[in-house]
């Protein structure tokens, strides 16, 4: 039996996850919570074992070729070691936040809706992460989008819908650029296979062809990132949306849509040059900045975290521009923590509002008191996005300052420890006016959040205090095969197609 044959089913489930519940959601009570469990589920065990067949693959690569044709003449779905790394990160924080959501969403009055929606941003995510086509890869990323325009307004009050507004508006220039760079690619290639465009361009060099697809490229997949000068829409769609769906935008969905296709058409299919690595780094220092010090001043606790994305995705852009095999790890490794600490921290302020009813720092205080779990995990959090040790946001931190020193980019490693400075900063205000202090009066009669809310917020706070395992030589692999296919480069066309074309 083929083991590739696994590959689609990242796509297939949470399809058919989002048909059955707008299908029975209405009618079957309790469906669309059973059905979002179950896939959420089955989905992370399949990335596990996915994971585990690939490691344990002889050249470290699966390829689907769908109806059987052969890539580059076929459709193909790829699995190496960057997107079976990719999917694991998108699944397991997905199973979590779906979890805490079966509770938190009885606020809101559709959740079959609402899980439909969520299990459809899944698939889109799921298929970038994959697809071996360039079309496809737009296709899935426009899934995501549409499915996270919808779920930002899911409230339908009218700064949701304000912001969902923009973020659709500024959704579609990205969506623009990214389908005006696939075509130009295209027409020059004649191919929308990525390994297929990756051989033609190293077999058929053209002066001004790549500069100008790089340059939609990276104002397309940098709006999708949030990264500064195109971040704008972030501060709003952010604290508006759901606290579920704020961790799947801030902790996965920026990753999936910008970074991690970013980097896949950079690394694998362009061909990562100087220059480029230059303006990623430039751009990741710069995000790293003027997130953390815009963050500062805010006291809406959403709007903060909001702000703690730009600056995180900074980190992990820098790390991977600086083009190293440690300086790739470390930002992968940032890219996976991050997704875990973000999504906690989004997750702890829905217990808050759930709660007390409000974002407001400066109308909450001492809820440690009555809300235990959430100030805990809240703590832990703080400690890990802060890069306090022995938390993994400390490790992957640490090792982004030691990649910059080692190449000689002291400019940057010194950016990156005043960023994380401020961030301590602002998660020490956090603290202070949210959990600790004399609980305000008002919130005596307050209670913790419900059981499925507290317990996805423990096993995202226990990932994020034993985060540094994955540093140990027995895990190790799980990050070093992603590094592997950005360090090899085009190299991934010949992966990819085995052979098949001379």
């Amino acid at each position: 039996m083929d083991t590739a044959i696994i590959i689609p089913f990242f796509v297939i489930i949470p399809l058919g996850a989002a048909f059955l519940i707008s299908l029975l959601g209405r009618y079957v009570r309790r469906f669309s919570e059973i059905a979002i469990c179950a896939s959420s589920l089955f989905l992370l065990v399949l990335c596990l074992y996915a994971r585990l067949l690939l490691h344990q693959a002889t050249d470290k690569i699966l390829v689907y070729k769908i109806g059987g044709w052969v890539p580059p003449f076929g459709i193909c779905m790829v699995l190496d070691g960057l997107s079976a790394f990719m999917l694991v990160t998108v699944n397991v924080v997905a199973f979590f936040i779906a979890l805490y959501s079966l509770s938190y969403m009885e606020k809101y009055t559709d959740k079959p809706k609402f899980f439909t929606l969520f299990s459809l941003m899944v698939c889109g995510m799921n298929g970038i992460i994959v697809t071996g086509d360039l079309f496809n890869l737009f296709v899935f990323l426009e899934i995501a989008s549409i499915s996270s325009y919808a779920l930002v307004a899911f409230g339908t009050e009218a700064e949701e819908l304000e912001a969902s507004f923009k973020y659709a508006i500024m959704g579609s220039i990205a969506s623009s650029f990214i389908f005006l760079g696939i075509a130009f690619l295209y027409g020059f290639t004649s191919t929308l296979n990525m390994a297929d465009i990756a051989r033609v361009l190293s077999s058929k060099p053209n002066a001004w062809i790549v500069p100008f697809v790089s340059v939609l490229f990276l104002t397309g997949f940098g709006l999708k990132a949030a990264l500064v000068p195109f971040h704008a829409w972030l501060p709003d769609a952010h604290p508006s949306a759901p606290a579920s769906i704020s961790a799947m935008l801030s902790g996965i969905l920026i990753k999936t849509l910008g970074v991690y296709a970013l980097v896949r058409i950079f690394f694998n299919i362009i061909g990562a040059t100087h220059n480029y690595l230059s303006i990623l780094m430039f751009l990741g220092a710069l995000s790293m900045l003027v997130g953390v010090i815009l963050a500062l001043s805010q006291w809406d606790l959403k709007r903060l975290l909001a702000y703690h994305s730009i600056s995180q995705i900074g980190y992990v852009v820098l790390g991977i521009g600086l083009g190293t095999p440690l300086g790739i790890f470390a930002g992968l490794y940032h890219l996976f923590n991050h997704s875990i600490f973000k999504s906690l921290l989004f997750l702890n302020s829905g217990a808050v509002d759930y709660a007390a009813e409000t974002r407001d720092l400066k109308e909450t205080g001492g809820l440690a008191k009555v809300m235990p779990v959430t100030g805990w995990t809240s703590l832990i959090a703080s400690m890990s996005i802060a890069g306090i040790p022995p938390f993994n946001g400390f490790f992957s931190k640490l090792l982004i300052i030691i990649a910059c020193i080692q190449k000689g980019y002291l400019g940057y490693a010194l950016c990156a420890v005043i960023g994380s400075i401020l961030t301590l900063a602002s998660f020490m205000k956090v603290q202070k006016f949210v959990f600790f202090g004399q609980l305000k009066p008002g919130f005596q009669n307050i209670k913790e959040v419900p059981l499925a809310m507290k317990l996805s917020m423990i096993c995202l706070a226990a990932i994020c205090a034993i985060g540094g395992l994955m540093l140990l030589p027995s895990l190790k692999f799980f990050l070093d095969d992603a590094v592997n296919v950005l360090v090899q480069g085009t190299r991934y066309a010949a992966s990819v197609l085995g052979g098949t074309l001379n």
